[in-house]
C-alpha cells in the first residue's frame, strides 16, 4: 500500500526519528520493497533487461552485513492481487505508468522499469542462504506488521503504511539503513539507522491517540483510495479547524496536507469523537432534507481504518517455527489449491503469476524495455501461459480430452484476462487456456510421477528429451525455452545474437560456480555498454526473458521436474557480446579462458539448435510450431560450424580483451 505525502511529510521531520546502532535481533523485511530498493538506488541496469548476477552479488553482500551484525532476517513477500480489487485501479495505473517508463529508457531517456527476473534472482539467492522467507497469499502487509508486533522487532521496509501501524519496535526505513557503512567493534558491528515509531510522532502533536493514525492514512488518501466524500469533509474540517484557531492553537497555517489532517485529528480524544464530527460536519452541509450523509460517510471511513487493525498472534508465526501455514477461510481463493502447491506458494515457489491467475483469472504481465512499435515481448511466450492456465483452471473431467480450450461445465468457456501492452496502452486480452495431450489436473499434480510432469513440460516447450541429453541437467530447462525461443520469437532471432546470448549463459556458469577470474574478464568485455541500446536486440532478449519466466512458472506448477536454472544473465555484457559477434568476432575469442567453456558453449549451442528444429509436429502452440523447419538453412547443419563465427588471427585472439578496449575507445573518438 502507501499513504500519499506521508514518507516525504516524516522524513522531513527530524523529530519523528531517532538514531539506533541496530545488531542482535530479528527483523521482519518486506521483500518486494528490499528487492525494488537496492536494485533501482544502487544503479544497476534496466536498458538492456538487467544484470542479474550484479544483483546476486550485491544482495550477497546485504545479507552478509545482517549476518555480520547478528540480524536474523525474516523475509515475507507480496503475492498475487488483492481479491477485493480495492486497489486494481491503482494497478492498472502503475502498469500503464511502466509502459511508458520502459519506452524512454528504450529511447534512451530517464525511467524506471524493474527487470523481468529480479524476484526470481531474490529468491534463489534467498534459498542459496538459508534465509527464511513466505510468500503470502496477496499484499503481505498487514501480516508484516502482525509478525513484527508478536515478535517485538522492527521492519524494514519502504512502504509509508508502516508510519501508522503501531509497532512497538518500530519501522527502519530503507532509506536510513546504512548496511553498507558498518560500525562498532568486531565483536559488536552494527548498522546505523534511523528508526520510526508512533509513540514518536503522536507525541509531536500533543500526546495524540495513536488510533487516530489510520484514520489520518484514509484521510489522506492509499493505494485503495478514499471515500469520495472525504476532499468536502476536508474542506468542512478546514473551516472548522481554523475557526478553533489552528486546531492546536499553533496559530500557523499547517506546511502540508498530511499535516493538516493530523492537526485536526490531534483534538479529539478518540476515533469514536472524530468519526461523530464527520457526521456532524457532513450532515450540516447537506441541509436539513439529506441527513445521514455523515453517518454513511463515517462507516466507510472505519471500515477503511480496519486494514491498519493488527493482531497480537501472526499467522505467519507457525510458519516461521513449525513449516506450517495458518487454515485459510473456505472464501479464501487459494484454500481450493492442492497442498503441495500451497505449500509450494508459501515458500515463494509457485509465482504470482500463477496465484493471480487461480484466484481472479486475470494477470498483468511486466512491461519490458522493447520496440514499443512491435507487439509486446509476452506474445511469444504466451502459449507456454495457456499451458499454466489449463493446467490450475481445467476440470478433473476434462483429463480425457486432448488440446482444447477449457470451458465450465456450462459449456460457457473459460477466459483468462491477460493486461498487457499495446503500442504505448494498456491493453486486456482475453487468453483461452489449453489443456494438453499429457494432460494432468490439478488435484492429481502430486500423484503424477516426474517422467509425466516432464513430458508436460517439454510439449510445451515443443523439445524432446533426446535433444536434451547433452545438456548439463541444471542448465536444460534454459536450453529448452532458449530453442522454443528462436521458433515463436517475431522478428527471428539471429545467429549471432543467440551465440552472445549462449556466451553469456557460460559467464553466469563460472559466476554461479566462483570461478576466479571471471568477473575481471566480464567487466572488461562490458565496458562502455552503458549508451543507447539496441532496440532491435533488446525486444528478442526481452521475448527470451518472458520466455523465461513464463517456463518457470510452468515448471514450478508442475512441482519442478526440471531443477532451476541460476538466473545470473547480464543484459549489458549480452549486448556487448552481440555487437563484437555481429562485427566478425568468432566464438571461441569471447569466452572465458580454458577448454571447458568452449566444449559447453558449443554443446549448448548444437542442443538449442536441435531444440528448435525437432519440435513435435502435433505439439501445442501458438499456430507457429512447424516455423523452426525453415530455419535448417541457418548457418548450415555441420555441427559447429552452424554455431561458429569466422576467424581471426591467433594474435588477436590472444589478445582479444585488450583488442576490445582499444575498439571501444576508437568508437567514441569517432
Amino acid at each position: 500500500m502507501g499513504v500519499q505525502g506521508l514518507t516525504t511529510y516524516v522524513e522531513s521531520n527530524r523529530n519523528f526519528l531517532q538514531d539506533v546502532r541496530f545488531r542482535d535481533s530479528r527483523l521482519v523485511i518486506d521483500g518486494c520493497s528490499l528487492y525494488f530498493r537496492l536494485y533501482f538506488n544502487y544503479g544497476f541496469d534496466q536498458q538492456h533487461g538487467g544484470d542479474y548476477d550484479a544483483f546476486a552479488c550485491f544482495l550477497n553482500e546485504f545479507l552478509s552485513a545482517l549476518e555480520t551484525c547478528n540480524i536474523k532476517p525474516y523475509v515475507v513477500l507480496d503475492g498475487g492481487m488483492d481479491p477485493s480489487d480495492k486497489k486494481f485501479a491503482t494497478l492498472r495505473q502503475r502498469l500503464q505508468s511502466r509502459i511508458k517508463e520502459a519506452d524512454s529508457i528504450c529511447h534512451g531517456r530517464n525511467g524506471s522499469v524493474l527487470p523481468i527476473l529480479v524476484r526470481k534472482v531474490f529468491l534463489q539467492v534467498l534459498n542459496q542462504r538459508g534465509i527464511p522467507l513466505v510468500q503470502c497469499p496477496a499484499e503481505a502487509d498487514w501480516e508484516i506488521a502482525c509478525l513484527a508486533r508478536q515478535w517485538n522487532c522492527p521492519v524494514l521496509t519502504n512502504d509509508s503504511d508502516f508510519y501508522i501501524f503501531d509497532l512497538p519496535a518500530g519501522y527502519l526505513p530503507l532509506h536510513f539503513f546504512q548496511w553498507t557503512n558498518l560500525n562498532g567493534k568486531a565483536s559488536q558491528r552494527y548498522i546505523p539507522s534511523r528508526c520510526y515509531t508512533t509513540n514518536n510522532l503522536c507525541r509531536c502533536f500533543g500526546g495524540m491517540n495513536r488510533e487516530l493514525l489510520p484514520l489520518c492514512a484514509v484521510l489522506t488518501g492509499n493505494d485503495y483510495g478514499a471515500p469520495k466524500e472525504t476532499e468536502t469533509l476536508l474542506a468542512l474540517a478546514d473551516v472548522s479547524a481554523l475557526g478553533r484557531g489552528g486546531g492546536r492553537g499553533r496559530g500557523k497555517a499547517p506546511v502540508s496536507r498530511v499535516e493538516g489532517i493530523l492537526i485536526w485529528l490531534s483534538s479529539f480524544p478518540n476515533v469514536t469523537e472524530a468519526l461523530k464530527e464527520v457526521s456532524r460536519l457532513m450532515d450540516g452541509a447537506a441541509g436539513a432534507g439529506r441527513r445521514g450523509q455523515g453517518g454513511g460517510l463515517s462507516s466507510k471511513l472505519l471500515a477503511a481504518m480496519q486494514e491498519y487493525n493488527i493482531k497480537a498472534q501472526s499467522p505467519l508465526a507457525p510458519w516461521f517455527s513449525e513449516g506450517t501455514l495458518a487454515p485459510r477461510g473456505k472464501t479464501s481463493g487459494l484454500a481450493q489449491l492442492p497442498e503441495c502447491l500451497s505449500l509450494a506458494a508459501a515458500r515463494g515457489q509457485l509465482s504470482p503469476l500463477a496465484l493471480d491467475a487461480f484466484v481472479m483469472q486475470r494477470v498483468l504481465l511486466i512491461p519490458q524495455v522493447e520496440n514499443s512499435k512491435l507487439a509486446s515481448s509476452h506474445c511469444s511466450s504466451r502459449p507456454i501461459r495457456q499451458a499454466v492456465y489449463g493446467i490450475l483452471l481445467q476440470k478433473a473431467e476434462n483429463t480425457a480430452t486432448p488440446v482444447q480450450t477449457q470451458s465450465h461445465g456450462s459449456g460457457s468457456p473459460i477466459f483468462v484476462e491477460e493486461y498487457d501492452r499495446l503500442d504505448l496502452n494498456l491493453s486486456k486480452k482475453q487468453v483461452e487456456p489449453v489443456i494438453l495431450w499429457n494432460h494432468i489436473h490439478l488435484g492429481g499434480l502430486s500423484q503424477a510421477p516426474a517422467a509425466v510432469r516432464l513430458g508436460v513440460l517439454f510439449e510445451v516447450l515443443g523439445v524432446t528429451q533426446s535433444a536434451l541429453a547433452p545438456v548439463p541437467l541444471h542448465l536444460q530447462l534454459a536450453v529448452a525455452v532458449t530453442g522454443f525461443w528462436l521458433r515463436e520469437a517475431t522478428p527471428a532471432p539471429s545467429q549471432p545474437l543467440l551465440q552472445a546470448l549462449v556466451i553469456g549463459m557460460i559467464y553466469g556458469e563460472l559466476t554461479s560456480n566462483n570461478q576466479p577470474g571471471a568477473p575481471l574478464e566480464r567487466s572488461r568485455v562490458r565496458s562502455g555498454e552503458r549508451r543507447r541500446v539496441d532496440v532491435g536486440a533488446a525486444h528478442c532478449l526481452s521475448q527470451w526473458q518472458s520466455c523465461l519466466w513464463s517456463a518457470l512458472c510452468l515448471n514450478q506448477l508442475l512441482l519442478v521436474p526440471l531443477p532451476e536454472p541460476n538466473v545470473l544473465f547480464s543484459g549489458t555484457l549480452v549486448h556487448g557480446l552481440f555487437r563484437y559477434l555481429k562485427g566478425g568476432w568468432p566464438v571461441e575469442s569471447l569466452l572465458p579462458g580454458g577448454s571447458l567453456s568452449g566444449q559447453l558453449c558449443f554443446c549448448l549451442l548444437d542442443a538449442v539448435k536441435d531444440c528448435s528444429l525437432k519440435a513435435n509436429p502435433s505439439s501445442f502452440g501458438s499456430g507457429k510450431k512447424n516455423r523452426g523447419r525453415g530455419r535448417r538453412g541457418r548457418g548450415g547443419r555441420g555441427g559447429r560450424g552452424w554455431s561458429r563465427g569466422g576467424g581471426r588471427g591467433s594474435e588477436e585472439i590472444n589478445n582479444r580483451f585488450a583488442l576490445l578496449m582499444s575498439e571501444e575507445e576508437e568508437e567514441e573518438a569517432d
